[in-house]
C-alpha cells in the first residue's frame, strides 16, 4: 500500500481541464494618453467590444483619453451633474431665514439644559 499512495491537489490551485479545442476570441489593443503624468496605457479589449472613451491613469489616477489616429478623442462633459451635497438639498427646502431661525431656537434649547444640568451638579455638590 505504500508504494501506492494517492495525491491531491488544492482545491482552487489547479484546473483539471486543458485548453485543447478552446478558441480564444480575437483581441484588439486600445492606447489611453493621461495628460496629468504624460503616461500612456495599453489595454486589450475583445474585437467586438466598443473600448470607452476615458480610463482611470493607472500612474496618477487621473483621466485618460483614447488615442484615435495619433490624437486623443474629445470628451463632452456638458451632461455631467454636479453631485449634490446635504446642503444644496436642505437649501431645496428650506430658505436661509428659516435655517437661521432653527439654529438660533436649537441653541437656546441647547443652552438651557447645559445651564439646568450645571445648576443640578452645582446643587448636588
Amino acid at each position: 500500500m505504500a508504494d501506492r499512495s494517492l495525491r491531491g491537489i488544492r482545491l482552487g490551485a489547479q484546473s483539471l481541464q486543458s485548453e485543447e479545442g478552446v478558441v480564444f476570441m480575437e483581441r484588439t489593443q486600445y492606447t489611453y494618453h493621461c495628460a496629468s503624468c504624460d503616461r500612456d496605457t495599453t489595454l486589450t479589449f475583445a474585437a467586438d467590444a466598443e473600448a470607452p472613451e476615458t480610463w482611470e491613469c493607472r500612474g496618477c489616477g487621473g483621466e485618460a483619453l483614447l488615442k484615435v489616429d495619433g490624437g486623443t478623442v474629445e470628451v463632452d462633459h456638458s451632461g455631467d451633474k454636479a453631485p449634490r451635497t446635504h446642503w444644496d438639498m436642505l437649501l431645496e427646502r428650506r430658505t436661509l431665514p428659516e435655517l437661521e431661525e432653527i439654529l438660533a431656537e436649537r441653541l437656546e434649547f441647547v443652552r438651557a439644559r447645559r445651564g439646568a444640568g450645571e445648576d443640578t451638579r452645582a446643587k448636588s455638590a
